[in-house]
């Protein structure tokens, strides 16, 4: 069911003006309870199979069906969206690594980067971080602001919540690990099926915000090497529009990922951080663009 664009591109506005100006809720936020909930489901559930991870998700999106009850209200609409987004807060998170590496603090910057993503940090180089950072906050804004404004058109309040719940257990079981390669299979596949237009989509904004033609060409050769089939989307097309490189080998908990370079340019810096945060807001002003567009051309036919 696609929203009216027009509808649409009104409440992404206020959700993302919502964002701007008030930020992450710091206490009572509805994705921190989600994260309790599958931790607890996880904690009764778990068995090294696959049977049993599809039963954990099924478990743990039970909770959306009776939304689909409630009535359509444009501020209710603004509110949940304004939830499942967080481009404040990633911006935020990344900068404070931004800040933390121009201060020459390393320890800081290393502390801050493991708030942001998986992989183990303590030993890791100034570029390094700069590396791990941006590719969380390029990935990020596909997975926490472009995707959800996507779903959130395509099948409203709910679509959006689904999404973001799915997001949610990928970035909690979606892992190759002894743990979770068997449990976590469904939520990467939910997440994969989920982000497949999306993260396109993203990756296109992303290149018409910099060097599209390099973006393009990043997309296009270096994507296919990486191992999340989304991820590298966003994350090649990203470096290429920002003209810069990163990547390379990252250690997880249970095993080490040979991640390619990604990019074209120079190695990326601290001050690339705040470029890509400033990307991934123009990103979702390209989606209500597009929306706007939309309802003219509608309008017109």
């Amino acid at each position: 069911m696609l929203l009216d664009p027009l509808y649409s591109a009104g409440i992404i506005s206020l959700a993302l003006l919502l964002d701007k100006l008030v930020g992450e809720i710091p206490r009572f936020h509805p994705l921190v309870g989600l994260g309790r909930y599958a931790s607890w489901i996880k904690l009764k559930l778990w068995r090294s199979t696959k049977s049993r991870g599809i039963l954990a998700v099924s478990l743990v999106l039970l909770p959306l069906l009776p939304l689909l009850l409630l009535p359509r209200l444009w501020w209710l609409d603004v509110l949940v969206l304004y939830f499942v987004i967080g481009a404040r807060s990633l911006s935020e998170h990344g900068n404070a690594v931004g800040d933390a590496l121009k201060l020459g603090d390393l320890i800081l910057a290393r502390h801050k980067v493991s708030m942001i993503v998986s992989r183990k940090t303590e030993n890791l180089t100034e570029q390094q971080v700069v590396n791990a950072t941006l590719e969380s906050v390029l990935e990020n804004g596909n997975d926490a602001v472009f995707g959800a404004l996507f779903w959130f058109t395509v099948a409203g309040p709910v679509g959006a919540l689904l999404y973001r719940f799915s997001n949610t257990l990928d970035a909690m079981w979606g892992y190759k690990n002894q743990t979770y390669l068997e449990f976590g299979w469904c939520a990467a596949k939910l997440d994969d099926l989920l982000n497949f237009i999306p993260a396109r989509l993203c990756a296109m904004a992303y290149a018409l915000g910099g060097k599209t033609v390099i973006a393009l060409k990043c997309w296009r050769v270096q994507a296919p090497k990486c191992a999340s089939p989304n991820g590298g989307v966003v994350m090649a097309a990203g470096a290429g529009s920002l003209n810069i490189t990163m990547g390379g080998a990252a250690e997880y908990d249970g095993y080490i990922c040979d991640k390619p370079v990604l990019g074209q340019g120079r190695p990326a810096e601290a001050k690339d951080i705040n470029r890509a945060a400033n990307l991934v807001w123009l990103s979702a002003i390209y989606w209500i663009i597009a929306l706007l567009l939309l309802a003219v051309l509608m309008n017109i036919l």
